[in-house]
């Protein structure tokens, strides 16, 4: 995988007698993984350090290897949609008790079924070599919070320029319905740390998304679709707000909350049925 002779970073970690460079949230230079959008071949085979792990039922997958695969899979699809620079930002989902999540400081592309990082709810690791990810406290209060099976987190530029203007999104579209109603934002915090973690979670309360004051995004699901999808529509009202915004002598139109519960009632039904 780019030029890295089919080594995972892990082993490459493991090569030079060091764990991965815990970065935080400030990434090194962006690199251009050839193909963003392309599942390398690696993220197919049998992880190496998965393989001990019990099968599940006959003819199914075991979920600890494909949750993984699908961590590695969603992080690479928000670097390709412009949601992080680098190594910004991280990706988690949760089986059982389990919380895999994306490690510190290794670019997505360089990722494979080797490199799974696996803590239990309260943060201890027992999955993986590599370090996991700095912001493993924001993933872990919001699963300690609510029902969620997925998080992402994301530097997007447009959320994150939001966030150093409002402490709540204006009501200029009723995307904000899908995230719960009216997005927060989070009293700045240091990354990676309880505090951080502790603004998040008051900026969550009855929401499914916010924003973190000159930081970025915070976005939960049942799924990594749903959370990622989540992400995307915040980063998008969040432009179209700054959009509206710009127009030298006009204001942008705001939803009243009555107008917003009746778009999130219409938004209950809406797609196929299941």
């Amino acid at each position: 995988m780019s030029g890295m002779s089919g080594k995972s970073a892990s082993e490459r970690a493991r090569e030079t007698g060091r764990r991965s460079p815990d970065s935080g949230e400030e990434p090194g230079p962006a690199e251009t993984p050839a193909d963003l959008t392309e599942t390398p071949a690696d993220l197919t085979e049998t992880p190496a350090d998965l393989t001990e792990r019990p099968a599940g039922p006959a003819g199914t997958p075991d979920p600890i290897a494909k949750a993984w695969r699908d961590v590695v899979a969603t992080a690479r699809r928000s670097a390709a949609d412009g949601l992080v620079v680098g190594t910004s930002g991280n990706v988690s989902a949760r089986v059982g008790d389990t919380v895999l999540v994306t490690p510190s400081g290794v670019p997505y592309d360089r990722l494979g079924p080797g490199d799974a990082v696996g803590v239990d709810l309260d943060g201890r690791q027992i999955l993986g070599d590599l370090a996991p990810t700095s912001e493993l406290p924001l993933h872990l209060a919001v699963y300690a919070d609510t029902g969620a099976a997925a998080v992402v987190h994301t530097h997007a530029v447009h959320a994150t320029a939001v966030s150093t203007l409002v402490a709540e999104v204006p009501l200029v579209h009723y995307a904000a319905a899908l995230l719960g109603g009216p997005v927060r934002t989070a009293a700045y915090a240091r990354y990676g740390t309880p505090e951080l973690a502790d603004a998040m979670r008051a900026a969550l309360r009855d929401r499914t998304g916010c924003l973190l004051a000159n930081h970025g995004t915070v976005t939960y699901g049942d799924t990594l679709d749903q959370a990622y999808e989540r992400t995307a529509q915040l980063e998008w009202l969040c432009r179209l707000w700054l959009t509206a915004s710009s127009v030298p002598g006009h204001r942008p139109g705001l939803l009243t909350p009555a107008q917003l519960d009746e778009a999130a009632e219409a938004l209950r039904s809406y797609g196929q049925p299941r």
